[in-house]
């Protein structure tokens, strides 16, 4: 279970939940269509929509916790009370933006979920999460420690979602600038330069309640 799991440990913060970026009704692929330094605008680097189980994502099942490929999506399924998991396809990149559809499939809507960039290794990363009531936030992960660098706590975005409905969610990392963006909006955004290249990947957790089961669609990556 190395390096797909870990628990939180909080320097100065409680988590509530969460992260996200663009569109509603549209399709995700269309959020993505921002400029770029070396090649088209829009240009898509990675893209996968789940529907082929040996796509080369991170999958396992302990316990009852799991992620596994599960009709057309990413499942992430949490046990533990406390943990968050994640899972990624082993594709390393710079500056890009990132899009997924999201949704709580059963289980609390105490929770969080979200996009990984620039992941060194389980213990050095950025994540952008949300929650399924209604919170967002932009974690750097450091040592194995958790900051929170979109502000002092979670917040609380009407924009978001609640419940087990699907949330369109994305974010800039370019440079030091990163941002968090759901349906439509953008939520959050941090300036940290610790972190400049990484893989790329899916975070999905419990807090107090287990039995978290999340859902993830059309994972695109272009060239910011």
């Amino acid at each position: 279970m190395e390096g797909y799991c870990m628990k939180r440990f909080f320097v100065a913060l409680v988590l509530l939940a969460a992260t996200a970026w663009l569109c509603t009704a549209c399709d995700t692929a269309a959020l993505l269509s921002g400029g770029e330094q070396r090649a088209q605008v829009g240009e898509v680097l990675y893209r996968d929509d789940f529907s082929n189980p040996t796509s080369g994502w991170d999958t396992w099942n302990n316990s009852g916790s799991m992620v596994s490929y599960f009709d057309g999506a990413l499942r992430f399924v949490i046990q533990d009370s406390q943990y968050d998991y994640w899972s990624r396809p082993g594709k390393r990149f710079d500056n890009v933006r990132i899009a997924v559809e999201a949704r709580l499939a059963d289980g609390p809507t105490d929770n969080d979920y979200g996009i990984i960039c620039r992941y060194k290794d389980q213990n050095n990363f950025y994540a952008f999460v949300i929650s399924s009531d209604g919170y967002a936030g932009i974690l750097k992960v450091i040592n194995g420690e958790y900051h929170m660098i979109s502000g002092k706590s979670m917040e609380y975005k009407p924009s978001l979602n609640k419940g087990k409905v699907v949330n369109y969610m994305g974010v800039d990392c370019a440079g030091s600038k990163l941002a968090l963006y759901a349906n439509g909006k953008q939520l959050l955004s941090a300036d940290d330069p610790e972190f400049s290249s990484g893989e790329v990947g899916l975070i999905a957790g419990a807090y107090s309640k287990p039995g978290v089961d999340i859902r993830f669609d059309n994972f695109i990556v272009t060239k910011y």
